[in-house]
């Protein structure tokens, strides 16, 4: 059970980590010219889910990619 509760706490700091991530790597995209007067609020909404989707589609592929090298040991023994 002990294991279960550490890889939940790191998959967590790892989606996180990658959303910020993400947000931080979007701030260099000019979305200015994109925009339609007096929509901000929704540019905004559109940037942070667009964040969290790609941030969380980066961790899995991530986490994915820790879990299978964990698993690489039952392929020879």
């Amino acid at each position: 059970m002990e294991g279960i509760g550490q890889q939940a706490a790191v998959s967590i700091l790892v989606h996180l980590f990658f959303i910020a991530l993400t947000w931080w790597a979007l701030l260099a995209v000019n979305i200015d010219p994109l925009i339609k007067r007096g929509k901000i609020l929704q540019a905004r909404v559109f940037m942070i889910i667009i964040t969290i989707a790609i941030g969380s589609i980066v961790s899995n592929f991530f986490l994915d990619y820790l879990y299978y090298s964990r698993q690489l040991h039952n392929l020879f023994s």
